[in-house]
């Protein structure tokens, strides 16, 4: 009797020290980039779109997509907190996908996109939700380091660029989504960087997540 009560024990400390750090995570901002290599991270098409340089994730060839592979919440998130210090350079195009999933080729299917563009001919600009509520109003320079703020809860998004609010949208029910992107519904997922085109230079650092309940 005694033999199978500390088994039992020992099996319910690892299951209740299990449960304290999955909440440990969700209380605290827990790094998605190294700042010296995409460990963690997987490439779609045109590879060499991403590298890593003073520190940072250089965005800079044509399409392709860096999507967060590593252990954290197994790369699957619902509700939680992205922040990211970026910087675009004049005429780039860019992208932080949320709720998506690893695809080889093309523009993600899943999930959705917050805009990363001040002066793209796109005159979708930054911090608007794209193609769900798309913003033309520009809140930061080009050539400046800025924080983008993504926050996910239940069906409410929210979206800010150093801490003005741009975005506001809750998904309502029976939402559908546009025609000819059906996967841009909310659910769960990973993120995703987006190299847009040859001729845009993005940069990301500070690159992090806070998973929410």
């Amino acid at each position: 009797m005694n033999k199978y009560f500390h088994v039992f024990a020992a099996l319910l400390i690892v299951m209740l020290s299990s449960c304290a750090a999955k909440i440990n995570q969700g209380n605290k901002w827990i790094r998605l980039f190294d700042g010296k290599t995409l460990n963690g991270w997987k490439l779609g098409e045109n590879p060499t779109t991403f590298s890593v340089e003073d520190g940072a994730i250089k965005v800079a060839g044509p399409r392709s997509h860096l999507y967060y592979d590593g252990p954290l919440m197994n790369h699957v998130f619902k509700n939680f907190e992205f922040k990211a210090t970026v910087m675009t350079k004049p005429g780039s195009n860019s992208g932080i996908y949320f709720h998506t999933i690893f695809q080889e080729k093309g523009f993600p299917s899943k999930g959705f996109e917050v805009q990363v563009n001040n002066s793209h001919t796109d005159w979708k600009r930054t911090g608007g939700l794209y193609n769900i509520k798309d913003t033309r109003e520009v809140y930061v320079a080009d050539d400046v380091w800025y924080t983008e703020y993504i926050r996910v809860e239940g069906n409410h998004v929210t979206v800010k660029i150093n801490d003005v609010v741009v975005t506001d949208w809750i998904q309502p029910e029976g939402f559908t989504p546009p025609k000819n992107q059906p996967g841009r519904i909310l659910a769960a997922g990973t993120f995703a960087l987006q190299g847009h085109d040859p001729k845009s230079v993005v940069y990301y650092k500070d690159v992090m997540v806070k998973a929410l309940k």
